[in-house]
C-alpha cells in the first residue's frame, strides 16, 4: 500500500486537511485534491454513494496523490473488509459502540496479529497480487488510518479506554451527533464545549491517537488553530461542495439581476 499522506501529516504533529466529497461524481475527489487538500472524505453514511461509486473516488484520490478516507455506513465487517479492498487508505466508523465497539473496528480493519481482517492476494489493495503478501499485510497495518466516532453516551463515558486502544488512530467526534446525545441545541452552549475539552484531553493523555473533528461546522464552529490547541490531527474542512456551490450559483443570479435591474 502506498504511503498514506494524511497519516503522515498526522503523525508529523501537523494537522491533516480533508475535505467532503458529498457530489456523486469522482471528478469532485481530483478537484480537492487539485486545490491542495490532503484527504478526500468519502461518506457512505449520510449519501446514496455505492461501492461502484466509492471505488472510482477511491481512484480518482489515487491519480491526485491524496488520502481516500470512507465513512461506513456501520460497524459490519464484511462490507469494511470490501471497501479495504478496494484500496481505501482511511476508514471511519459512526456510532461505535464503546470500547467493545472499538475492539470490534480494529479487527475489522487490521490483518493480524493486530486484527482479524481476512485476506485476498489479488485485490486492489493489494495491487492486484504484484506485491509479496507479507509486505501488504504490514503496510496495510501501519498506512491504514482508523477513526472511531464516540457520538454515544457510552463511547462518551469510555473515551480515555478507546483512545489507548492500539490499533486505533483517530477519536471522532461529530458535532451535530454529540450535541443531540448531550441535549444542546445551541453551539454556544458551556455544556457542549466542556464536554469536548474533556474528551479532547483525554484523549491528549492517553497518547496513542488523535483527535478527529470537522473545521467551520455550524453545530460548534471551530478554526484551524482552535482544533489544533485541541489536539485534532485530522479534519474536514466545511462548507461541502453543495453549499459552495449553492451559494456561488446564488451570488451569480443576485449579480445579474442587479446589473439588469431585474427584482428577484
Amino acid at each position: 500500500m502506498r504511503n498514506n499522506k494524511a497519516k503522515q501529516i498526522m503523525n508529523s504533529g501537523q494537522l491533516a486537511l480533508g475535505a467532503y466529497v458529498a457530489l456523486a461524481d469522482p471528478q469532485i475527489v481530483e478537484i480537492i485534491g487539485i486545490s491542495g487538500f490532503d484527504a478526500v472524505f468519502i461518506d457512505m453514511e449520510h449519501t446514496a454513494f455505492d461501492l461502484s461509486l466509492v471505488q472510482q473516488m477511491i481512484v480518482a484520490a489515487d491519480l491526485v496523490d491524496i488520502t481516500p478516507i470512507v465513512r461506513v455506513s456501520d460497524s459490519d465487517p464484511g462490507f469494511i473488509l470490501r471497501v479495504l479492498d478496494m484500496g481505501a487508505q482511511g476508514i471511519v466508523i459512526p456510532h461505535v459502540d464503546g470500547l467493545e465497539g472499538a475492539k470490534r473496528a480494529v479487527d475489522a480493519v487490521r490483518y493480524p496479529p493486530v486484527g482479524l481482517r481476512g485476506g485476498a492476494g489479488a485485490t486492489r489493495a493489494a495491487r492486484f497480487g504484484s506485491v509479496e503478501w507479507g509486505d501488504h499485510v504490514r503496510t496495510s497495518n501501519e498506512e491504514i488510518l482508523l477513526s472511531v466516532m464516540t457520538e454515544d453516551t457510552k463511547a462518551i463515558s469510555q473515551v480515555s479506554e478507546i483512545a489507548a486502544l492500539d490499533g486505533v488512530d483517530l477519536v471522532a467526534l461529530g458535532p451535530t451527533d454529540l450535541s443531540q446525545t448531550l441535549g444542546v441545541t445551541d453551539p454556544s452552549d458551556p455544556k457542549l464545549r466542556l464536554e469536548v475539552e474533556r474528551i479532547a484531553a483525554e484523549v491528549k493523555q492517553a497518547g496513542n491517537t488523535k483527535l478527529q473533528m470537522p473545521m467551520n461546522h455550524p453545530a460548534f464552529p471551530l478554526t484551524a488553530s482552535q482544533l489544533v490547541e485541541l489536539g485534532v490531527g485530522y479534519t474536514n474542512v466545511a462548507p461541502q461542495p453543495p453549499a459552495i456551490l449553492m451559494k456561488e450559483m446564488k451570488n451569480a443570479v443576485r449579480e445579474t439581476h442587479k446589473t439588469l435591474g431585474r427584482k428577484t
